[in-house]
Formats: structure tokens, sequence, C-alpha cells
């Protein structure tokens, strides 16, 4: 069988979701991932692992109705995975669904339309009048009322699973191939160069809503100079890269790493922090950093945001969205408490293998697709 995974923009993070459908289909025949490239190719951490894409410019409307055409035409799996509700893959598949009679099957892992309620609501309105992007509120608020021309759904977090229905598939990793010991933390702190001091490491995109800022501020807060702060996805010239050295200008930032090289670098991780805060851009989102840590055993610690709580129960430190203190507090312990924390991994650990692997995902998943392309 032929696999399309369809992806809105495979030069930005979006592919990050897409790559992993893809990893995850691939005992099923060959798959490959489809979309519009917003930059020169795709996206860095991507673009050296073993799924094959193929992408187009991206271009704004009324052009971007020949960008769909050409999409679809590439787009000839005998199974269309769309990839977020977005027009670039959900309404491609869409498309592939009514007029090429395929069999789709969509994958939404965030609430899209969260993402442009953030400004209040002039903003919002402002947004709203944006039709010539064809990434704008407008057209993804569209994709996310057709969800029902979908032969079937998933989902990445319970919030999304409430609102949109479908089956769970959270952001999965290969438990087999990632696991404590594959790589060799000494090869992670040279790289880093931190020499003999305790990490506390953040990985994934820079944005505001990861809580990045209260990371910087609470690693300060701590005011040890044995505690070095790695942030691997950012660069020390974006906004977010000065502001955190001018908090802290000892802190480690690594630029984007393929997925591949993430082992080596988590495995010099003392402690991993994910400060999601309480936004509409996370109220269904699920970073997927936490499973890169759970799967390598790292202790984590990270906020009471969407469905965190429920996979870290019993094997990591939750505090509330934006207390500073209460994450210094939560760092600080597992720091000092070498026992707990190596406890608290080996169950993050096990939890993973058990709930978050690709033989979990695809327990659920494969079913599912079988259903959707007897549907054809």
């Amino acid at each position: 069988m032929k696999i399309s995974v369809l992806c809105f923009d495979v030069s930005a993070n979006a592919a990050g979701r897409a790559d992993l459908l893809a990893r995850l289909l691939g005992p099923l025949g060959s798959v490959e991932v489809i979309g519009p490239r917003s930059g020169a190719g795709v996206w860095k951490p991507a673009a050296s692992g073993p799924v094959r894409y193929t992408s187009v410019p991206v271009r704004r409307m009324p052009g971007f109705i020949a960008t769909m055409a050409d999409l679809a035409r590439r787009a000839d799996g005998d199974l269309i995975y769309a990839s977020k509700t977005r027009l670039a893959s959900a309404g491609v598949g869409y498309l592939k669904r009514v007029a090429g009679k395929r069999p789709l099957l969509l994958d939404i892992d965030d609430w899209e339309v969260g993402f442009y309620l953030r400004s209040g609501f002039w903003g919002t309105v402002g947004r709203a009048l944006n039709l010539g992007n064809p990434s704008s509120l407008p057209w993804t608020w569209l994709c996310e009322r057709l969800t029902v021309l979908a032969g079937g759904v998933t989902v990445a977090s319970r919030f999304l699973q409430r609102r949109f229905g479908g089956t769970l598939i959270p952001h999965v990793r290969d438990t087999d191939t990632w696991k404590p010991g594959c790589a060799d933390a000494g090869d992670g702190r040279r790289l880093l160069g931190v020499g003999d001091k305790r990490v506390v490491m953040f990985l994934g995109t820079p944005r505001g809503h990861k809580g990045l800022d209260d990371l910087a501020a609470a690693v300060a807060l701590l005011g040890r100079a044995d505690v070095a702060l790695a942030v691997v996805g950012a660069h020390a010239e974006s906004a977010a890269g000065q502001r955190i050295l001018g908090r802290l200008p000892a802190a480690v930032l690594v630029p984007w790493v393929p997925f591949d090289q993430v082992p080596t670098l988590l495995s010099a991780a003392d402690v991993v922090a994910v400060p999601q805060r309480e936004t509409p851009d996370t109220v269904g989102q699920v970073p997927a950093k936490i499973f890169d840590a759970m799967a390598l055993g790292r202790p984590v610690v990270s906020t009471r945001v969407s469905m965190i709580p429920e996979i870290l129960d019993g094997c990591g430190l939750i505090v509330e969205p934006g207390d500073v203190s209460g994450l210094a507090a939560a760092i600080s312990r597992l720091l000092d408490g070498p026992a707990e924390a190596q406890a608290l991994g080996a169950r993050a650990r096990e939890r993973c293998v058990e709930r978050y692997s690709f033989k979990a995902a695809r327990r659920d998943l494969f079913p599912l697709i079988e259903r959707v392309v007897a549907m054809r």
C-alpha cells in the first residue's frame, strides 16, 4: 500500500507530526510526506531522517489554488493521511476524498483555530479578514468545519478528542530504539560544553506559550553556579535567545538538531523541563518532547496543562503554569534528590513503553486504517 501524508508546511515544525506519522506507517508500505514549503527545504530536524518528502513552494491566494491542485496530483497514495486542519493539508485531503474518491484519514494534534485567539477580540477580527494567506484563520476555521468528510480522525490529546472525536494517538516514540543507554551522556555533555555542571534542559520551539521565559527565570532564581540551562532549538541571535541570555548569560543555546541526535543531548540532562503556559495555544497541546524524555528515562518537570498531568501521573513532577517559584523548587528537588529523579525517570520509561510507544500507537492506528481503506 502507498500512503500520502499531507503536511501544511514541510519547512516548519508542522513537519514534526507528519514525520512521526510517516515513521509509524512504515510497516504498511511506501510512505511519502507531501506539502508546500515556506523555506528553502525540509524542517532541519527531519531533513536527514528516513522519511521521503516531496514539496512545492508555498503561494498566497489566488495562486494557492493552483498549488492545491498540484499537491492533490502528487498525493497519489492508496490512503491520504492529512496532518492538521489546514488548507494545504486537510483542504487537499478533502479535495482528494470528494473529487478523487480516495480514503482520507485526518490527524489533529493541535487546536489550530486556538492559535489565532491569543491576541483578543480585535486581533482575531483582523486575522479573520486575512483571506490571502492559505494558513490564515478563515481557511483554518473552514477546515475544522469539514472534518466530517474524513473517513476517520486521529487526535493527539483528550481535549482534541472531546472536540473532534476520533482515536487518540499521542506523540509516541520508538522506544525500541530510544531507550536508556542508547546514547553516551559524556558525548552529550561535550556537545553542550557544560563541563561538570548539572543540566536543566528544554527542547523545542522557543515560543511564548512554551514557557521558556518562566524556565529561565526559575533557573536564575536557583542562583546556583553548578547548574546550567541548556536550550535545544534556539539560536543565540533570535529574540527568544536574547531574552534567555539577558537573564542567564551562561545559558547554552543549541540550534535545531536532527531527530536522531536528540538522544545524545537528552542523555546529558539531569532534569528535562516542559513549562507549558495555559493559553488558547496549549489547551489541546501535548509537547512531543515530554515523550522524548520519557523514552530515555529522564526525569521531567512540567505544568498542569492539557493532559500532561495524566501522562506524568506518578512518573514526573507537575507545577502550576506560570509558577516560577514552584518550577524552581521542583527542579531543585530533582537536582538534590538523585534517587527520586532516577525512580521517576524509570517509571516514565515504563509508562512510555506501555502507552506512548510505536507498538502501542500501531495497536490502535492500524485497525483504524484498515476500516478507512475498506470504506473506499
